[in-house]
């Protein structure tokens, strides 16, 4: 080569891919749907069919992508025999999400269980008492992500249920009451054919209600503290289970706070059909407080169109944002 010649002319130049790069998103859809029922160290547990499988994630879905509830098609060896893995390589749209935060100074959300479309708020009536304010942050969570809540109170045999429902049937919250030796037959009656979470404070009987409900489900158990009155966490994880009778409780850990940071105050009103028509008069900006001037829901109280103990539960609940 010469010195007058341009040295990049004994290159040629770069060939196309063989394999052009693209947008598409690969097809799964012919491959075997599952439900996630647990998730422990990276292992997802998804049941298919009648077999459950163990799995891992796909490189395509978010390290946090995954929740237990969630319904997710799997790729590689579905047969669940030991040692075998397969893939999750896509999570299906979601019908609800129940979402919490640590606490109300924490903006962080954190997505608790997937596709469920009921709520059990557990509450021990004594041996931890009943705290109120839980019971409204919880029912605020389930309003907003479109869940129907229900009150089970527990351990009727040490306290009466009637200051609860005196402050939570106003609302319209459909209550259950259960202690060690009730019949659940109306209990079951309400599961069945649903996907139901159980939430609830620690120590409030949550899974020796679960474990009288599915005989083999063997979830662990624990005593309130006396020191501190408070319940001793027993169940660490969330787990899915199937009802003999058709449906599926997902077991959430037990909580001692229950952040509802991610939750807007004015969307909970969508809930109460009857309040968002009333409230339609209010002045623009009303919070719909007890001193907010010029509230249309006092008005509705005062001419007998709305019962004054509902427009109380339902201020007491907004409370719950302050």
């Amino acid at each position: 080569m010469s010195i007058h010649e341009d040295d990049h002319t004994g290159f040629d130049r770069p060939r196309k891919r063989s394999r052009p790069r693209t947008k598409d998103r690969p097809n799964y859809s012919a491959l075997p749907v599952a439900r996630v029922v647990s998730i422990d160290r990276g292992r997802y547990r998804c049941l298919i069919e009648d077999r459950i499988v163990s799995a891992v994630r796909g490189r395509l879905i978010a390290r946090k992508g995954i929740i237990v509830g969630d319904e997710v098609r799997l790729d590689g060896d579905t047969s669940g025999d030991e040692g075998t893995l397969a893939r999750v390589v896509e999570v299906l749209e979601r019908s609800t999400m129940l979402r919490r935060s640590a606490d109300d100074a924490d903006t962080f959300e954190r997505p608790i269980v997937a596709n469920a479309d009921q709520l059990f708020i557990v509450t021990a009536l004594a041996d931890p008492p009943p705290r109120m304010g839980m019971i409204d942050r919880i029912l605020v969570a389930a309003y907003d992500a479109g869940i129907a809540p229900m009150l089970c109170l527990t351990k009727a045999d040490l306290a009466s249920p009637d200051e609860l429902r005196a402050a939570y049937e106003p609302l319209g919250v459909p209550i259950l009451v259960t202690d060690p030796e009730a019949d659940l037959t109306p209990v079951r009656e309400a599961l069945t054919d649903h996907v139901t979470v159980f939430v609830g404070h620690s120590g409030v009987g949550k899974s020796t209600l679960v474990n009288r409900l599915i005989p083999d489900a063997h979830r662990a158990t624990g005593e309130v503290s006396e020191l501190t009155g408070k319940g001793r966490h027993t169940s660490t994880s969330a787990v899915a289970m199937e009802l003999p009778e058709g449906g599926w409780i997902i077991d959430t850990p037990g909580v001692r706070s229950f952040g509802i940071s991610h939750v807007r105050p004015d969307s909970i009103l969508g809930a109460f059909p009857d309040l968002a028509e009333y409230a339609e008069d209010c002045p623009r900006g009303c919070r719909h407080e007890t001193d907010a001037p010029e509230c249309a829901l006092d008005d509705a109280v005062a001419d007998g169109r709305l019962a004054p103990e509902r427009l109380a539960s339902f201020r007491r609940m907004e409370r719950a944002f302050v």
